[in-house]
Order: C-alpha cells, then sequence, then structure tokens
C-alpha cells in the first residue's frame, strides 16, 4: 500500500494534468471498483469539471463543480493512468499498463474529458476503489472519520504527536506509528526511517518515552518525509512517481532494507527484525533496545 509521500506526488501529478477538464463518459467493469449508483453518476459526474485534487492520509479527492468528489484509494495494486494532448503518464502500480495501450484487461474505470484525453484506474487485484458523493459527506467517511493528524501540516506539532501516541501506551512505537489512527499516511518504509533518526528502538513501548523523544520523532517524521517528496517517493515494488518512473527515496534510506550494511551514523551493522508483525529495519547501537517491552 502506498504511503503519504507516494499518494502525495500522485496528486501533484494529477493536479498538473486534469484540473479544469470536464468529464463526458465513464465506464467501468467491476461495480467494486466503482460503486456508484447510475443515476448519482449521470448527475452529478458526467458533465462535471474537475476542480481541484486534495489528498487525505493515502486517498485522494478529486472535487467536481457539481459539489460532488471521487474519492480513490489505490490500495494495494492500483494505478491512475493519463492519456490525451500528447502527454502521458502513470502513478501506481508499476506493471506494464503504465505504458501499455489502454484499457487493457487490468482496466477497471475509464473517465473521459472533453478533449479527448483519458483516465485510467487500472487494479489488478480489484481492492482499490473510485466512489462518488456530495462533497460534505467525504469528511463523514469512516474511512477518513478516523484518520489521525496530517504529519506535515502546519499545526502538527511534536506536543500533538505526543497526544496522539500516548493513546497507544503499552503498544510498541513502531505499531503505534503504523497505525492510521494516530498519524494518517505513515507506514513501514517511514516508521523504520523515522524512528533510526529519533534514535528510537522499534519495539520501545510508547508509555516509556520522554518529551525529548517526541521532539525528535516529530522533527524526525517530518524530515524523512520531506525528503522522499523531494525525491518523488520510495522505490518500493509497488509505487512509481507521477511521471511513471521509480521514485529515488530508498537509494537515500539509511535503514529500511539496509540489513548487513552500516549504518551511515555508527557504522555498526544494520538488522531486521519484525515488530508489529512487519519487517523492522533498525540499528542495535544507534536505537538501543528498551529495558521494558
Amino acid at each position: 500500500m502506498p504511503e503519504l509521500p507516494e499518494v502525495e506526488t500522485i496528486r501533484r501529478g494529477l493536479k498538473r494534468l486534469i484540473i479544469h477538464k470536464t468529464i463526458v463518459s465513464v465506464d467501468f467493469d467491476a461495480p467494486k471498483s466503482f460503486p456508484n449508483p447510475k443515476e448519482d453518476v449521470n448527475r452529478f459526474l458526467i458533465g462535471s469539471r474537475v476542480e481541484a485534487i486534495k489528498r487525505r492520509g493515502k486517498a485522494l479527492i478529486i472535487t467536481l463543480d457539481s459539489n460532488y468528489a471521487i474519492v480513490i484509494h489505490l490500495k494495494m495494486t492500483g494505478q491512475l493512468v493519463f492519456d490525451g494532448n500528447r502527454q502521458h503518464f502513470g502513478a501506481g502500480h508499476p506493471n506494464d499498463s503504465l505504458i501499455a495501450k489502454l484499457p487493457d484487461k487490468s482496466t477497471r474505470v475509464t473517465i473521459m474529458f472533453q478533449d479527448g484525453s483519458k483516465l485510467f484506474f487500472n487494479d489488478q487485484r480489484k481492492f482499490g476503489w473510485m466512489k462518488l458523493m456530495p462533497k460534505t459527506l467525504v469528511d463523514e467517511m469512516d474511512f477518513f472519520k478516523k484518520l489521525g493528524p496530517e504529519p506535515l501540516e502546519a499545526d502538527f506539532t511534536w506536543q500533538k504527536l505526543k497526544t496522539r501516541l500516548a493513546r497507544r501506551k503499552k503498544t510498541s512505537i513502531k505499531a503505534a506509528l503504523l497505525d492510521q489512527t494516530v498519524v494518517a499516511g505513515i507506514g513501514n518504509i517511514y516508521a523504520d526511517e523515522s524512528l533510526w533518526g529519533a534514535k528510537l528502538n522499534p519495539a520501545t513501548p510508547v508509555g516509556t518515552l520522554t518529551d525529548k523523544n517526541y521532539r525528535d520523532l516529530f522533527l524526525s517524521i517530518r524530515e524523512i518525509l520531506k525528503l522522499s517528496l523531494d525525491k518523488g517517493g520510495s522505490t518500493d515494488r509497488n509505487y512509481v512517481d507521477a511521471e511513471g518512473k521509480k521514485g529515488s527515496y530508498l537509494e537515500f534510506a539509511r535503514v529500511f532494507r539496509r540489513e548487513g550494511q552500516l549504518c551511515p551514523r555508527c557504522q555498526s551493522e544494520i538488522q531486521k527484525t519484525r515488530v508489529a508483525g512487519r519487517g523492522t529495519h533498525y540499528c542495535p547501537r544507534c536505537q538501543k533496545q528498551p529495558k521494558i517491552i
């Protein structure tokens, strides 16, 4: 599943290409991928103009001038591919559909614009979805109501991070960071990287953290996410950037998938273990094992 930097990179690419375009038709092959009443599609989607593209956590929101919005979650194998006006880009799962002639067997939804360009939603495993709903109800979706704050927003502070994490005192810090109700958009890659930056062992119980730990973690999270955005996201196997190219962040990763290599800070050998059921990378010297687990 994509993490915040990957989805934000996709948002920026779409913003450059489809804002102000008018939708003239839509085709889909699976109600699970496009679970919308026909009457709503005809009334609020067809003929509407794209106003803006937003991101909340790991989801995208395309707002329309009909006062409706398309909420998109790519899940594990979703893609968004734009084609038209001598422009082509693919974002998402890096298989041949990013550059192939579309629609193909993985295409679930095709949105056609007035100028002849098209936006394809491809999804091999059919876990992703595109939902049409009133803009006023988007924030009321269970998916969004449960999300924690955005870690890159100006009003996100280390004190707010502490308040959110404190709800999970007996949980390991790695598990708490992966919980989207605590903080939105952080997944396995950026949890490992942020914890390395803050010199925190992933198994450290939240209840043992000091204010200094919270401040260090807050700064590390923001630094890592901003760096990843600058590099176009990670090169994890399921995601490429808005130009159909792999992001370059993992070339600069300090611990993620670096087991057996030397820590860039202390030159100890990076190790891999399992925390919160996920493969976890850390430096045993910089991120010492907590005394209480």
